[in-house]
């Protein structure tokens, strides 16, 4: 599948992150319609979508420290809260998108992954490519995982992208959330991020201001720049999915959005 692409929706963008369990129902909404428009264009495109767990997932994370690891009888308690979270706002994404004509097929990452310190070290994928082989959208979320040195922890969606794109091997990975781009101090954004200006770039880097236990944009950045390196001709694009359009008009040329661009040469 050489045109595959993974796009994700942050959570900061399908949430209120500064309020807990808060879905913005019509932002979902237009980006549901907005992905089945592209779509209509390019029926034969195939796209692997993920979400993040925003107010949902990360405020239950943040309560119970999932991320660092699970021992605790509470702390198992709290692994089992954070999924359920997880789970929530991914049954409202699901909706959206099958109510716009999506054909979203739902896979949990829980169910399917085992990690190691905290990264995937094992996640099966042939429901997802059996789903893409049929026409559908394989739709995974940021999760909790066993974890075999941790016990618990939680995966990122871009943890999980990571993973899949080096079995999957997809052309393009659209991430959009509230931001225009990776910016810089003056607020502007930063057009190209590449393993030649990227100590150039760090300073500007800034974890997330509402709670993000993955990391927020330095961790996004890391991880996806680490994959250019990995995989040549791969192309990781930050965008907002704020505006409206943007996300059709990225889905059927990455360049014609304005964004940060991530890639290896």
């Amino acid at each position: 599948m050489t045109d595959l692409v993974f796009v994700k929706l942050g959570g900061s963008l399908i949430t209120d992150k500064r309020q807990e369990s808060t879905p913005r129902h019509d932002t979902i909404a237009r980006l549901a319609q907005e992905f089945r428009t592209a779509r209509d264009a390019r029926p034969d495109l195939p796209i692997l979508l993920g979400h993040g767990s925003g107010s949902f997932g990360h405020w239950e994370a943040k309560k119970y420290h999932t991320r660092q690891g699970v021992e605790t009888p509470a702390q198992w308690h709290g692994f089992a809260r954070v999924s359920a979270a997880a789970a929530r706002l991914n049954r409202i994404v699901t909706d959206a998108f099958l109510e716009a004509g999506v054909p979203v097929f739902s896979l949990q990452p829980s169910a399917a992954t085992v990690a190691v310190a905290g990264q995937p070290h094992r996640l099966h994928t042939d429901a997802i490519e059996r789903a893409l082989a049929h026409g559908l959208v394989p739709l995974i979320y940021g999760d909790v995982a066993f974890d075999r040195a941790w016990g618990g922890t939680i995966l990122s969606t871009e943890s999980l992208f990571s993973y899949l794109a080096d079995n999957l091997h997809p052309r393009h990975i659209l991430l959009f959330g509230n931001a225009p781009g990776v910016l810089d101090d003056r607020r502007q954004v930063i057009p190209r991020i590449t393993p030649r200006n990227y100590a150039q770039v760090t300073r500007h880097l800034r974890g997330a201001a509402s709670p993000d236990v993955t990391g927020g944009m330095a961790d996004k950045v890391t991880q996806m720049l680490d994959l250019v390196r990995r995989i040549p001709g791969l192309h990781v694009w930050i965008l907002t999915g704020n505006e409206p359009g943007n996300l059709h008009r990225a889905l059927l040329d990455p360049a014609a959005a304005p964004g940060t661009c991530i890639r290896g040469a």
